[in-house]
C-alpha cells in the first residue's frame, strides 16, 4: 500500500492524465496541421523516411554526448550528494529510491528550476537577434531539455546510460514536446511500455522517435526566430526588449512543458514500481 502522501500524489497525476485526454483543439490549429501535413506530403516517401531517420540519429547522438559530458557527471554527483543529506548510505542512483517521494520531489524541483532558468536566459540571448545565438537556438534548447529529462530520471534512481533508460528518456522527451492535443497518446504509449516490460536493461520496443506530428515544435521554434528578426530593431534604450521577451518567454514555456511532463512520468513510474514491489 502507498502512504497517504503517495496516494494523494498518484491521484493528482491521474487527474492531470485525464486533462491530457480531454484537451480540445480549435479550428485554427486543425487547419494549420492539415496545411503542414499537405506541404510535407509533397516530398517523396523515401525522402520523408530519410529525414526522420536523420533527426532520430541526431537526437541519439545528442543524448549520448550530453550523458557522457563532464558537466553531466558533475550533476549526477550533486544529485547523489543531495540524496545523502536525507540518507547517508546512498552510494549510487538506484539507492535514491530508498528516499521518500517528498525528498525526491525536493531534489527534482531543484533540477527543474535550474533548467527553466537556463532556458529563460538562453531564449533571452537568442532574442537579441544575433546570427550565432539565433542560429544555435534549436540545438541549445534541445540540449537544455534533453538534459533536464536525464537529470529528472536520475533523481528518481534511473541510470540513463543503460539502453532501456536511454530510449525511455528520449521517448519521454518526444512525448513531452508533442502538441498538447497529442500528448495523451504519447503518455499512453509510455504507460503501455512500462506495463508490458519486465526487462529494464535492454530495450526491445520500437526505436523510431520523430514523426510528422512532432515537427510542430521545431516549426514553432523557427516561427519564433522569424518573429525575433522582425522585432529585433525595435529597441528601448538600445535593448531589443520585445524580441528578447519573445525568445525568453517561448523557451521558458517549452522547458516548463517538458519538465512538467517528465516529472509526472517519473513520479508515476516510481509509485507504480513501489506499489508493485509491496
Amino acid at each position: 500500500m502507498l502512504s497517504d502522501r503517495e496516494q494523494t500524489l498518484l491521484n493528482s497525476i491521474k487527474d492531470w492524465e485525464q486533462s491530457l485526454y480531454q484537451y480540445e483543439t480549435n479550428d485554427f490549429v486543425l487547419a494549420y496541421e492539415k496545411y503542414v501535413e499537405r506541404a510535407f506530403a509533397l516530398l517523396p516517401e523515401q525522402t520523408q523516411q530519410e529525414f526522420f531517420s536523420v533527426v532520430d540519429t541526431w537526437l541519439f547522438h545528442l543524448h549520448a554526448l550530453i550523458q557522457g559530458s563532464q558537466i553531466q557527471h558533475d550533476a549526477k554527483e550533486r544529485i547523489l550528494s543531495a540524496g545523502r543529506v536525507f540518507n547517508e548510505n546512498i552510494q549510487q542512483l538506484e539507492d535514491l529510491r530508498q528516499l521518500t517521494i517528498a525528498q525526491l520531489q525536493y531534489i527534482a524541483q531543484q533540477q527543474i528550476a535550474r533548467h527553466r532558468l537556463y532556458s529563460f536566459a538562453q531564449g533571452g540571448l537568442s532574442g537579441t537577434g544575433g546570427p550565432i545565438l539565433l542560429g544555435t537556438d534549436i540545438p541549445a534548447i534541445a540540449v537544455i531539455n534533453i538534459r533536464s529529462v536525464q537529470l529528472i530520471a536520475m533523481t528518481y534512481g534511473y541510470e540513463v546510460n543503460r539502453p532501456f533508460e536511454m530510449m525511455t528518456s528520449l521517448k519521454v522527451f518526444h512525448a513531452a514536446t508533442l502538441p498538447a492535443r497529442l500528448q495523451g497518446q504519447g503518455w499512453d504509449k509510455l504507460m503501455n511500455e512500462l506495463q508490458s516490460t519486465n526487462e529494464y536493461y535492454f530495450y526491445e520496443g520500437e526505436e523510431d522517435l520523430t514523426d510528422f506530428a512532432w515537427l510542430e515544435q521545431p516549426l514553432r521554434q523557427i516561427l519564433k526566430a522569424v518573429t525575433i528578426l522582425l522585432f529585433k530593431n525595435k529597441k528601448v534604450q538600445g535593448i531589443p526588449i520585445i524580441s528578447m521577451a519573445i525568445g525568453a518567454g517561448t523557451n521558458y514555456q517549452l522547458t516548463r512543458k517538458v519538465t512538467d511532463f517528465t516529472h509526472k512520468y517519473y513520479q508515476m513510474r516510481f509509485l507504480m514500481e513501489k506499489e508493485k514491489n509491496r
